[in-house]
């Protein structure tokens, strides 16, 4: 009786695909030049972020489309840097929170509150502080654009690697438990391929949402300045308050030229690679390909690296088994553990009913009083019909999509760059609109709001929907065909079963990012004519544009704790369900 072959096995090629002269190949020669032309491309451009930068001199830009090639270049050096960063912040943060009961009950709520929070907020904060550190450098202002767009790339990719851990098989726990490995070897072997493929959708999805943010991440002010950095972002910024149209338009080609070529070179072979992790016994007929890395496992010196740098992997696996703890079964004193949990929590209430004391000192003794928190309580109740409305109406439409593109690797290769234009779109660009539309047919913005609020938030539950119909194993899908398993019967056995769990995932960060997107989608302006919703997001605009801290640390604060209070109440109880029940 033959051994189905792992995914592992069936990418790995047993003879080579091209001929080879000994060591070195012509493909080899390619991937080389390619390589260092790449790295020529990162040291050219990342000179320039160590300039000198003068407070007293406002920096332009130069809206002539011969430097866009130039400036696409510095917008994607930050969108990788900050990319890289948030993977990092994901990975920790997710595994911290999935194995730790302790922590996960502080995690997992500031995760929730941190999504909330506009990117505005967090970029006022980080300019002063890199600013600070980097005195006279341009690069405070670099790390600062980075860091902005982190906080648009971070806390989806870490909802989903941490929802990956909670629902690893349990075939493959109880192996990587048998087999005596380490939390090392358990992270690498088994928990990081198990995520592998929402990941790296997640991953996708936070880079769209870094093109969302990047006209504000490259846009800075500094003490009462506007200084721009040299990008896609800014371009567009500064051609759109020049009135140029033409320039726009330009921006806009170069932005969908980036993500088009990224699409291809980095995530088309990227998603092909993860296929290689899917839990299946049987391999699909039809698998994603790219020919971009079609080509790169054709090279040699991959391999070559690989086994060169052998004692470094084995060192740090060595280091891994130090300082990691195995995961054999081993005798826990109950008394210490809940002596443990009790000082943990008593900590952890201490210190937020530290900082609730000192917020609400502050507040009651402004004019206001802490009645200041009344009117955004009841504000925040429309805002939460939005959100609540744009979800369900979000799931109706773009899940059975997503399951139809997730389920097609040909229709994969089609929708995978129209998707992430269309996600990557900074749809503020599109308001102006909106609202010349809005007054022509008399459609409330307490209404159109919706509108405008799915235009950054309803590509979450899309692209989770795609990852979640892609981890259902083949042979399930072909025992359903062979059974004669079709319609309503499919869903309720098998597609929702299988999705529900990236669902859950795409659904609460569309929720994060429907309250955030609420700050700039309740209040819109054409032509000099303002449009006004009642909510909370334009509770929070209003009151940051004249300068009114208590207003703005009350909105804040009631927007936190709405997140929250759903988050806890809906969409933990279903990340409950979906481990305990719907998972592999």
């Amino acid at each position: 009786m033959g051994v189905p072959r792992s995914p592992a096995n069936r990418l790995a090629p047993s003879r080579p695909l091209s001929p080879r002269l000994g060591w070195f190949s012509w493909v080899d020669a390619v991937v080389a030049a390619g390589l260092l032309v790449l790295l020529y491309a990162v040291i050219r451009l990342g000179k320039d972020v160590t300039l000198s930068f003068v407070p007293t001199q406002v920096s332009g830009i130069d809206t002539d489309p011969a430097h866009l090639p130039y400036y696409a270049g510095r917008s994607l050096l930050r969108m990788f840097a900050a990319l890289g960063v948030s993977l990092v912040f994901a990975l920790v943060w997710a595994y911290a929170a999935a194995h730790s009961r302790r922590l996960e009950r502080v995690l997992i709520p500031a995760l929730d509150i941190l999504q909330s929070v506009p990117v505005l907020a967090f970029l006022t904060v980080a300019v002063t502080g890199f600013v600070a550190l980097f005195p006279g450098s341009l690069l405070g202002l670099e790390l600062a654009s980075v860091f902005a767009i982190f906080t648009s790339q971070a806390w989806n990719m870490a909802f989903a690697f941490y929802h990956s851990l909670i629902t690893t098989p349990r075939e493959l726990d109880e192996l990587s438990r048998g087999m005596g490995f380490s939390r090392w070897m358990r992270f690498w072997k088994v928990e990081l391929p198990s995520g592998a493929i929402g990941l790296v959708w997640n991953a996708m999805m936070s880079f769209g949402g870094g093109w969302f943010f990047l006209v504000a991440s490259e846009l800075i002010s500094v003490s009462n300045r506007e200084y721009t950095l040299p990008g896609v972002g800014s371009y567009a910024g500064a051609a759109i308050v020049a009135g140029h149209l033409d320039h726009v338009g330009w921006a806009i080609l170069t932005m969908a030229i980036l993500v088009i070529g990224v699409n291809f070179l980095f995530w088309r072979p990227l998603t092909a690679w993860a296929e290689r992790f899917k839990v299946e016994q049987s391999e699909a007929a039809q698998v994603q390909r790219s020919l971009v890395l079609d080509f790169l496992r054709r090279a040699n010196w991959p391999r070559l690296l690989g086994r060169a740098l052998a004692p470094l992997r084995e060192t740090a696996g060595r280091a891994g088994r130090v300082f990691g703890v195995d995961d054999r079964p081993f005798l826990v004193d109950v008394r210490r553990r809940r002596a443990g949990d009790v000082l943990f929590t008593v900590v952890t209430l201490a210190l937020i009913g530290w900082g609730l004391v000192s917020l609400v000192g502050y507040l009651a003794g402004q004019p206001a009083g802490l009645s200041v928190f009344v009117e955004p309580l009841l504000l925040g109740l429309a805002t939460l019909a939005r959100v609540v409305v744009l979800v369900a109406v979000a799931t109706l439409i773009w899940v059975p999509i997503g399951v139809k593109i997730g389920f097609s690797p040909r229709l994969t290769r089609i929708a995978q760059p129209v998707v992430q234009i269309l996600a990557s779109f900074p749809a503020n660009f599109l308001f102006p609109l909106a609202t010349w539309l809005f007054l022509r047919t008399g459609l409330s913005l307490n209404i159109g709001g919706i509108l405008l609020m799915a235009l950054g938030a309803q590509w979450y539950i899309l692209f989770n929907a795609i990852a979640g119909a892609m981890t259902i194993p083949t042979d399930l899908r072909e025992a359903m065909d062979d059974l004669g398993v079709r319609g309503r019967r499919r869903w309720r056995r098998l597609i929702i079963p299988g999705v529900f769990p990236s669902y859950v995932t795409g659904a609460i960060t569309a929720s994060g990012g429907a309250w955030n997107a609420s700050i700039v989608a309740e209040v819109v302006t054409f032509g000099g004519t303002t449009l006004t919703a009642t909510g909370l997001g334009a509770y929070i605009a209003h009151a940051t544009a004249a300068g009114d801290h208590p207003r703005l640390l009350a909105g804040v604060a009631v927007m936190s704790m709405y997140v929250v209070l759903i988050n806890r109440l809906v969409w933990r109880r279903l990340y409950r369900l979906a481990e305990h029940r719907y998972s592999l």
